[in-house]
């Protein structure tokens, strides 16, 4: 192999594996002199990446943790692999993926060959994911069309679908994509309406980069913004915190405090050990949440102990009128009857307005 470039491209495919290499295999592997592997290995750390030597006659090269992080070579599998696997996590707001991983799909899928693009897509709709009930479903080609604009600072028409099923046209300047576990937002500038908006992501269709380059603005951040991610997550929580009203929650469980926090998302908080009255295993969760009534009842109700909420007196209201809805639904020879608290205004809601 006489082509430097991509022998070099080859050995270090043959090093990212997890093992050692002795010098006169990767030179029969690649073809050349045990004196032009040495060389190659050579090219390789003045680029950065971390190989190790060890002497004597079982001894190799391999590559090992560096101070920072090289670029990495992927053959066709492992790149369809990473694809999916960001696609799947990114496409359901899993708690863990956030706008990094998002970004690192935008750069994968930018320059995957077109034979790969399909085989990602294929398998992607070929599998059936077990969607948790308090999340929403997101294109991932959404999420990585608004983080590549985001990232190169291009501006974005889309539609967007409010709250109430309104549907208007947006043009904007991406800011920053925020995750809140179950949910994706975008911070953004709308040029129409010359002012600051978060949009639910999964509720943004038909998102197009103009090519029209800007100069991010300054958030309006109080104490002054800036270009970080944190300031994105800060502004988004401020916010929030002006839509929804506040839950002030005070719940006790009975069950040990290590069980409920393992079910409860941290975003609701940490319960602390509290034995029961009659010293039985118990905790209790002291926070506050700016979630809906109908997503904090159905987290608390899936945590699956038994538990008494204290407050907020409209948590108890809305659990005591859920109560007796399921406690028809249990009993279909009674019908559908229309008890107290049933109406409009119980059925599930949109969560804070967005946009």
């Amino acid at each position: 192999m006489t082509d430097t470039p991509a022998r070099l491209l080859k050995l270090l495919s043959l090093l990212q594996t997890p093992r050692e290499w002795p010098g006169g295999e990767l030179a029969e592997r690649l073809d050349v002199s045990p004196r032009t592997v040495r060389r190659d290995i050579d090219r390789l750390r003045e680029l950065g990446y971390p190989v190790e030597a060890s002497r004597g006659s079982l001894g190799g090269y391999r590559l090992v943790a560096g101070a920072a992080m090289p670029p990495l070579v992927l053959d066709d599998e492992e790149a369809v692999a990473i694809a999916v696997g960001l696609r799947a996590g990114a496409g359901h707001a899993i708690e863990g993926v956030d706008e990094a991983s998002v970004r690192a799909l935008a750069k994968l899928e930018q320059v995957l060959p077109s034979r790969l693009r399909h085989r990602v897509s294929a398998l992607q709709n070929a599998t059936v994911p077990l969607v948790r009930g308090d999340g929403a479903t997101i294109d991932p080609q959404t999420l990585t069309t608004l983080a590549s604009a985001a990232t190169g600072q291009e501006a974005l028409r889309f539609s967007y679908r409010s709250g109430d099923g309104t549907e208007t046209k947006r043009q904007v300047e991406p800011y920053r994509l925020v995750s809140t576990g179950r949910r994706w937002y975008l911070v953004a500038y709308d040029l129409l309406r010359a002012d600051w908006r978060t949009f639910r992501v999964d509720r943004v269709s038909e998102p197009f980069a103009t090519g029209a380059r800007f100069t991010p603005r300054p958030l309006p951040m109080e104490g002054g913004g800036g270009a970080e991610p944190e300031d994105a997550a800060r502004y988004f929580a401020r916010s929030m915190a002006g839509r929804q009203p506040e839950l002030r929650l005070d719940v006790r469980f009975r069950a040990p405090a290590e069980f409920v926090a393992a079910r409860l998302p941290p975003t609701l908080g940490v319960p602390e050990p509290e034995p029961g009255p009659d010293g039985e295993d118990g905790c209790r969760l002291r926070s506050s949440s700016t979630d809906s009534l109908e997503w904090v009842a159905l987290r608390l109700a899936l945590v699956d102990c038994e538990f008494a909420v204290q407050g907020p007196p409209q948590l108890v209201a809305y659990l005591e009128s859920l109560g007796a809805r399921l406690t028809r639904a249990a009993s279909p020879e009674n019908g559908p009857g229309h008890g107290p608290g049933d109406g409009p205004g119980h059925g599930p809601g949109n969560g804070p307005g967005h946009g």
